[in-house]
């Protein structure tokens, strides 16, 4: 079993891997306490599972990500000629509105003191923040992020970022966002963007820890995550006016309604295309 987690998590993006092993070893760990043999598991495990999952209140839209990751490996075992089917295959899913967010996330406010602060943790705290709250970023993003992405595009400082399937895209490093990179690097020309001091790449969980503690010194009374933070950035980003489409490619999303979930303004009613149909009509 060992060996077949590990040959599939070499096909999952690297910025993926931990939270995909942290869920099949989640799936592991029930099916040994069940006495479940995984590469004997149907169907009905699988749903007896996620349900366990949503009574100890895992977010729907976690416990459908969750079922997601272990189809995926039973898929790959199945491939492999290990197994006949896939039994997570058509296990039952949590239904997620595409136009609904649990997240919370720092209003305006919030979000300049958690810059502020974050300039008093320390140089890689600032520079982590600000690429989750003003660029973005996810946190694997964060984490796999070299110096040697960082460049110029037609006057603009970019970040080059590794994207969800491996894909690259370019991202723009506002003024304030590049000082705290230069100040943080001190002349640092290679290797991980924000690393340890050992040098290497920091880890993900240093990303959420880091975020939670300066969510705490700024006096932040909310959940914080580095998602929180790429959250606000979406939010704050629809509510100065940027285009939704605009918002979509700077945060990486593939489906537009997920940018959807973040713009607080599109239910208000002054902004009903009615008014326009209705002034049209009226000549």
């Amino acid at each position: 079993m060992e060996q077949l987690a590990v040959a599939w998590l070499l096909t999952v993006a690297p910025s993926s891997r931990r939270v995909y092993g942290r869920t099949l070893r989640d799936w592991l760990d029930w099916c040994e306490l069940g006495g479940v043999d995984p590469l004997a598991a149907r169907r009905a495990h699988v749903d007896a599972w996620a349900d366990q999952l949503t009574r100890a209140g895992r977010a729907p839209a976690t416990v459908k990500r969750m079922v997601s990751t272990l189809s995926s490996f039973y898929a790959y075992a199945a491939d492999e000629g290990l197994l006949p089917a896939n039994p997570a295959a058509r296990a039952r899913r949590p239904r997620v509105s595409p136009d609904v967010t649990d997240t919370q996330a720092p209003d305006l406010g919030e979000a300049r003191e958690m810059l502020r602060w974050a300039a008093h943790a320390g140089p890689r705290a600032l520079v982590i923040v600000h690429l989750a709250l003003t660029v973005g970023l996810r946190a694997g993003e964060i984490a796999s992020a070299r110096v040697e992405d960082l460049g110029t595009d037609r006057g603009h400082r970019v970040l080059t970022v590794t994207r969800k399937g491996g894909r690259r895209q370019r991202v723009p490093l506002p003024p304030a966002a590049w000082h705290a990179i230069e100040t943080y690097l001190a002349g640092r020309t290679t290797g991980p963007l924000v690393a340890t001091r050992a040098g290497r790449p920091v880890a993900t969980s240093t990303i959420y820890r880091t975020v939670r503690r300066v969510a705490a010194l700024a006096g932040v009374p909310k959940h914080i995550t580095p998602h929180s933070l790429r959250h606000a950035c979406a939010t704050l980003a629809l509510d100065a006016g940027a285009e939704l489409r605009d918002v979509q490619d700077l945060l990486g999303h593939a489906d537009p309604r997920t940018t959807r979930r973040y713009d607080r303004a599109r239910n208000r009613l002054d902004r009903s295309p009615a008014y326009a149909v209705a002034a049209a009509l009226a000549g």
